[in-house]
Formats: structure tokens, sequence, C-alpha cells
């Protein structure tokens, strides 16, 4: 997906089955691309190594955003 050099990228759970050494080497890699291209990425996933790293988290409860703060979340 990054070969054609995207402005955009979505990932649903890109790391699902890696373990953590690994999910750290790609999220690494998605970074340092997203750095050097300008590229956007989305990702979906349930992994807090994953969320801990994010700029921005936006969490949802059956299909709706759940508000920073709320319990749902």
């Amino acid at each position: 997906a990054l070969v054609v050099r995207p402005a955009f990228l979505v990932a649903d759970e890109p790391t699902g089955r890696l373990d953590e050494d690994l999910t750290g080497h790609v999220l690494a890699g998605l970074r340092e691309h997203c750095a050097t291209t300008g590229c956007g990425v989305l990702l979906a996933s349930h992994d807090p190594v994953v969320i801990a790293s994010a700029d921005r988290v936006v969490r949802l409860h059956d299909g709706l955003v759940v508000p920073a703060g709320d319990p749902a979340g």
C-alpha cells in the first residue's frame, strides 16, 4: 500500500497478529513514512500498544463516537 505513496492510509488491525517487538517496528515504520511523505494514517486497533502510540485516539462504542472521559470508552 505504501509503494504508490498514498496521501492517506487506512489500516484495520495492522499489527493484530504480531508480537510486541514486531508491532513496535511496524508502528515506527509507519510513523517514519508519514513524517517523510506527509501521508496521514488512520488505524483501527484494540491493541493498547498501538493506541498508546497514536497522536489522537477516537473511541467508538456501538458504532458511535464516545466523548472523551465517558466510561463507555
